[in-house]
């Protein structure tokens, strides 16, 4: 009568063990692998917020190319290899300084550049960079109300140009520095200018807290519209 329990168990342990090596196993392996892809090579990145107006919006999720700077080791920030670094012009993924927030933004000063704003145009190393009208079609993707309410430009920092908006009506900061930029930091703005948290307010951003390059929006979502697609924002470059 003892002998029954004991090779019930005995079957028991074998059919964990069995589901272990055919199920669980390869399950864990393959999400251990995924996982660490996203965390050293490709990622994407949710965006709550309006702070990247006009060029991302609430309800975006973009692509984030982990290897753009350098190669981490898995699900940590320690770098085993770095090749390049943030260059002006950059949307970039980040933790804050602050709260260690996730946060998108982009580079506008480098390491060595004296930043500086006055009245809300940016200056570089003493020079006042560049401004011109911004296509309709750009700031189109907003609300009427966001439209009536906001000044638009194209921006022209480093090897390009990019949208930037402001909100002449709200209380923001305008004028900031002149700051020298130092060794293994970035300066870093949102593109809806008055209406985001930034180096302005956290102070230059460690290289060591950037994730990678936002290079994509893979899909987008409306949340004023009961989450419904945005199919035009769909696979589509930054700065397009």
């Amino acid at each position: 009568m003892k002998l029954r329990p004991q090779l019930e168990n005995l079957f028991n342990r074998d059919r964990l063990l069995t589901f272990w090596r055919n199920e669980l196993r390869p399950l864990l392996l393959m999400a251990t692998c995924l996982f660490a892809a996203r965390s050293s090579f490709a990622d994407w990145n949710h965006v709550p917020t309006g702070s990247m107006k006009p060029t991302i919006l609430e309800g975006d999720l973009v692509l984030v190319n982990k290897l753009a700077y350098d190669l981490k080791v898995p699900f940590t920030t320690w770098r085993l290899a770095e090749w390049s670094s943030p260059d002006r012009g950059d949307i970039v993924v980040f933790y804050s300084p602050e709260d260690g927030t996730r946060m998108v933004k982009r580079v506008v000063g480098k390491p060595g550049d004296t930043v500086e704003m006055r009245n809300g145009l940016l200056w570089i190393n003493h020079q006042r960079v560049s401004y011109e009208p911004l296509s309709p079609r750009i700031s189109q993707q907003l609300s009427t109300e966001e439209i009536a309410e906001a000044v638009f430009a194209n921006e022209h920092l480093g090897a390009g140009t990019h949208a930037v908006m402001g909100l002449p009506n709200r209380l923001a900061m305008r004028d900031f520095g002149p700051l020298t930029i130092p060794a293994d930091r970035v300066f870093v703005l949102g593109d809806n200018r008055d209406n985001s948290a930034d180096s302005r307010y956290f102070g230059t951003l460690p290289m060591k807290n950037i994730l990678g390059r936002a290079e994509t929006v893979l899909a987008s979502f409306d949340h004023d519209y009961w989450h419904l697609p945005r199919a035009q924002r769909w696979i589509r470059g930054l700065d397009q």
